[in-house]
């Protein structure tokens, strides 16, 4: 099973060193890839443009959306050639964890219909493949050929199918292993059913925080970036790994529920923390 670490795209207070030397320390720790967090309606860097920034400063490591909100992205050939754009600079690094997101503000503030944001990512779906295959000259060709990375996140029905159909494989966006595991037999049912070969691509992902204070750190970044959850928002901040132990024991037991790779999500922006990651998980 794969590592990767989240950007602190979505940290209050982020800033350059909390991109830029956070990419470069990540990579050089070794962990496989870099992920971040999508939102409007808040005050985080916005996920595309923090990748191309990340992608400037390394040459190996993964760029992964987990998750981009892509109906939020109305035009959908600028949306396909911004990532084709991405994938390409970085030789093909780049994977699209794509989903309709919950949130209606994020909706509202773009001008976007959240009710109908299901059948908008169909739609969207539809077109970049067309995108990617070369089928509207729109380029760049993304470095691999057909497309970037993809996967789809999300646990309604429609979303397996969305990943069966046009994916790689799926991400679970918030969840312990056991949910994981639960989830499985539907992905596997509609890879299946969708006549695809092979087995799909899992990813999941959980938060972190360690040093000084590593409990009141994850409290308070989480609880205020899930407030509008309530106590779900609360249930997610206490789960946060803030030791070493806790680091180690949710890496296996993803692994043992069968993710490809997990995403370690960061509550703080210090780029300490990347090094602290990387000794409760590699040491």
């Amino acid at each position: 099973m794969e590592v990767g670490i989240g950007l602190p795209n979505a940290v209050r207070g982020v800033d350059r060193a909390g991109i830029v030397e956070w990419a470069r320390r990540a990579e050089a720790e070794g962990f496989a890839s870099l992920g971040t967090l999508d939102r409007i309606v808040y005050p985080s860097y916005e996920s595309l443009i923090v990748l191309a920034a990340a992608a400037a400063v390394t040459e190996r490591i993964g760029l992964m959306t987990d998750i981009l909100i892509a109906p939020l992205r109305p035009n959908t050939a600028l949306f396909a050639k911004q990532a084709a754009t991405i994938d390409a600079l970085s030789g093909g690094r780049l994977t699209l964890g794509l989903a309709v997101g919950g949130r209606p503000d994020d909706y509202e503030v773009s001008e976007v219909d959240f009710r109908s944001r299901g059948q908008r990512f169909d739609r969207q779906l539809e077109q970049m493949t067309a995108i990617w295959n070369g089928d509207r000259g729109i380029g760049p060709t993304p470095a691999r050929g057909a497309r970037p990375g993809l996967l789809i996140g999300g646990h309604s029905d429609a979303a397996f199918r969305r990943a069966a159909s046009y994916a790689d494989g799926w991400t679970m966006g918030g969840g312990g292993p056991d949910a994981l595991a639960g989830s499985m037999e539907k992905l596997n049912a509609a890879w299946s059913a969708a006549g695809r070969d092979g087995k799909p691509r899992t990813a999941a992902l959980f938060y972190f925080a360690l040093g000084d204070d590593a409990e009141q750190t994850a409290h308070d970044s989480l609880s205020e970036y899930y407030s509008f959850l309530g106590d779900i928002g609360k249930q997610i901040a206490a789960g946060a790994a803030t030791d070493a132990a806790t680091v180690k024991q949710y890496l296996a037991a993803f692994e043992a529920a069968g993710a490809d790779e997990v995403i370690c999500f960061p509550a703080s922006a210090n780029p300490e923390q990347v090094d602290r990651l990387a000794d409760a998980a590699f040491g």
